[in-house]
């Protein structure tokens, strides 16, 4: 800070006196020497050394932050984050959420076809929205299948599900040079945009940008997708903001041919193990299909039962898991995981 703009709290005729020693910012007053010194350097008649010691006690306490008890500032941490997190209403799935869909978080969801990462994505972040009228979203979608009609069913559309879709961002990108265009976008219009900020972003999917890169012989594609994902985290870093990255799955290959695990049904996250340390979690959906008698209780209703699992987490427990339903794609409470008897030998573990 200029000493200049301390006026007139301070007397202009000093400040004056000390620009000619080469003392113009409160980092010179403060830090170049000690006020012995600089009234030794001073014209003749300037000021007292009492004086001066006044004036730089007043400007150290101008340029200082105020300060704040450490209790208050974790009481309003919670107070913020429970605003926006990104939550679903059921209580057995926001408590695996919980510390996992918060801001500065880089959350990967994973899962394989009709796993239900999508529906609950959307039904996260239409939720949040519904809740928080001054927060935005940002979907970018890679595959061109995100639909709108679908979103407006989930809210029944009305006058407020307008409102609440006016503030879903859509980007369509099918290639990272997009994706890293509409971020710099995203990032000149988040002090512009009055009233409406940003808490999240969704990338569905992320396998769709960065799988088409990657090669065994050339290290290129791994620079693309470090790059990317390190922009992503320094979003939600700089702007509080959570980012979800849908990674689709793929087989688990073993190095050695004869493996236990060489089972074409076992899926893990795609893009590599490289691709686990850019993120601080891995949520990792599956669909259980019933084989009992119970096989069509709710194929009628298009109903799907589905169980998520804490993959790999850098923030909180891993390996714990909750089920859940999907209903015309909306996510519904589903207590009984007895029942569902969950098979969880087709997801290769991380070790």
């Amino acid at each position: 800070m200029r000493l200049a703009a301390c006026v007139p709290n301070i007397p202009a005729q000093l400040v004056s006196s000390l620009e000619t020693c080469g003392i113009r910012t409160d980092t010179d007053l403060l830090f170049s020497a000690s006020p012995f010194d600089i009234l030794r350097r001073l014209p003749p008649g300037s000021t007292t050394l009492s004086e001066l010691k006044q004036v730089t006690a007043l400007v150290a306490k101008l340029a200082s932050g105020s300060g704040h008890s450490a209790a208050d500032l974790l009481s309003l941490t919670h107070t913020e984050r429970s605003g926006e997190a990104f939550l679903s209403g059921i209580p057995q799935l926001d408590e695996l959420l919980c510390g996992l869909a918060t801001p500065c978080r880089l959350i990967e969801v994973s899962g394989c076809k009709g796993s239900g990462t999508t529906s609950l994505l959307l039904h996260l972040v239409l939720r949040h929205l519904v809740h928080q009228p001054k927060s935005g979203v940002l979907w970018v979608d890679s595959t061109g299948d995100f639909s709108a009609a679908r979103a407006a069913e989930i809210l029944e559309l009305g006058d407020g599900a307008r409102a609440v879709l006016d503030r879903l961002q859509i980007s369509v990108a099918f290639e990272v040079d997009v994706v890293h265009e509409v971020l710099e976008e995203l990032r000149l219009s988040l002090t512009l945009t009055p009233g409406i900020r940003i808490r999240g972003i969704v990338v569905d999917t992320v396998t769709a940008l960065l799988g088409p890169n990657l090669s065994p012989v050339s290290a290129q594609g791994h620079s693309i997708m470090t790059g990317l994902m390190r922009r992503l985290r320094a979003f939600a870093q700089s702007y509080s903001i959570t980012v979800f990255v849908v990674n689709n799955s793929t087989a688990y290959t073993p190095f050695v041919a004869r493996s236990t695990f060489n089972n074409p049904s076992i899926r893990k996250p795609a893009l590599g193990p490289s691709f686990a340390f850019l993120t601080d979690a891995t949520l990792w959906l599956a669909e259980v299909r019933n084989e009992g008698p119970d096989q069509q209780e709710h194929t009628g209703d298009e109903c799907t039962k589905h169980v998520a699992q804490v993959y790999r987490s850098k923030v909180t427990a891993s390996n714990t898991l909750c089920s859940f339903k999907i209903r015309r794609g909306i996510i519904e409470p589903f207590d009984d995981m007895a029942k569902l008897e969950v098979q969880l030998d087709n997801v290769h573990p991380l070790s």
